[in-house]
């Protein structure tokens, strides 16, 4: 025969299962809630420079929050438009410059390609006049009522998730604006919301953990900072004329994983091809920008950032390949961050077991 509940037992047994059926919507709820995760994130990055600024005063009077955080998001959104305007001028000159030099790369790739498929059996020729035929035999062959559906339906699919970007885009800032707003009644109201037994211990493990992630940003900060160094330098003494915009950009956006990277490679192998005649600009950026993510990879985030979250480097390795695993790309982005989380609530786990009765037994 079961032992009957007691009172509290029943209260616990409730609000443990409203718990889990909250963060199970939330989770059902996750593409819903990226722009506000992300807006999260920048609130908590942000919200030391609004709270600095909210402490000084205008005369007599300290500065009102609202203009602190307007004051904060406006040089934000400067920085990030900065990057933005480093990029377009790049791309307004490179882009028509390749489509110009583009049949000329064409034919190279021909003159270098093209004996060695023949010897293979395949008789085509990658020069623009061969690739126009070989994609005029494929519309001949597969329909071309067929090809237009399926080209029509990938750009239906295309623009609606372009306009889901758009609208996250949009949503971000207005959500970080509320969040900065009101930041400390927030964290006032997920501390009343924790039992008051387990209140002291829950404020302990938030306080290690904001120590960790601001050891995280700072490291994070340093490796951008040496990365923009590299790639401007590196591409400077390569002889490329768009060292220092592309340099600075690899190395600034490499927070975010994969776009940093590909968009600098992306822009450094278009320079190569207009810039240079031969194969020596496309190998100097290959060597580059390989040797960049190998050291980044394998020293700069393992050391720099790992080390200072007390991560080793091949646990560093683990999170990035097992978050990018579970949660894809924004699961790379939060990695090292949640990684830091979860060691200080295994820090407190393995404590309480060391203690317990369970381990302690004869």
């Amino acid at each position: 025969m079961p032992f009957p509940l007691t009172p509290e037992q029943k209260q616990t047994a409730f609000w443990l299962a409203l718990w889990c059926a909250f963060f199970l919507l939330v989770y059902a709820l996750g593409p819903v809630l990226t722009p506000f995760l992300a807006a999260a994130i920048l609130a908590y990055a942000l919200n030391g420079g609004v709270d600095a600024l909210a402490a000084r005063r205008i005369g007599r009077h300290p500065i009102p929050r609202t203009l602190a955080v307007s004051v904060v998001m406006l040089l934000f959104l400067a920085t990030v438009t900065a990057l933005v305007l480093i990029v377009l001028p790049v791309l307004q000159t490179e882009i028509p410059l390749l489509l110009a030099q583009l049949p000329v790369f064409l034919v190279r790739l021909d003159n270098l390609l093209s004996p060695k498929l023949h010897e293979m059996g395949f008789k085509i020729k990658l020069d623009s006049t061969g690739l126009r035929a070989l994609l005029s035999q494929q519309f001949a062959g597969a329909g071309g009522d067929e090809i237009w559906t399926t080209i029509l339906a990938s750009a239906k699919v295309g623009g609606t998730r372009v306009l889901g970007w758009l609208v996250t885009l949009l949503l971000i800032p207005v959500a970080l604006f509320y969040l900065l707003l009101d930041w400390h009644k927030l964290l006032a109201s997920v501390s009343d919301a924790v039992p008051r037994r387990w209140l002291a211990q829950t404020l302990g493990m938030a306080q290690e953990v904001n120590v960790l992630l601001a050891q995280y940003l700072r490291g994070q900060l340093l490796v951008m900072l040496i990365l923009a160094a590299y790639y401007s330098a590196a591409l400077t003494i390569a002889g490329f004329e768009v060292a220092l915009p592309v340099g600075i950009l690899t190395g600034l956006l490499v927070f975010i994983p994969y776009l940093g990277f590909g968009l600098g490679l992306m822009l450094a192998t278009i320079a190569a091809m207009l810039q240079f005649s031969g194969w020596g600009g496309l190998i100097a950026v290959a060597v580059i920008y390989g040797s960049g993510q190998l050291v980044e990879g394998f020293f700069l985030t393992p050391r720099l950032v790992g080390e200072r979250i007390g991560l080793n480097p091949l646990a560093v390795i683990f999170a990035l390949l097992a978050f990018g695993q579970l949660f894809g790309f924004v699961g790379v982005l939060l990695a090292l961050p949640a990684s830091a989380v979860l060691m200080v609530a295994f820090r407190h786990l393995r404590h309480h077991y060391l203690r317990s009765s369970f381990y302690n037994a004869g």
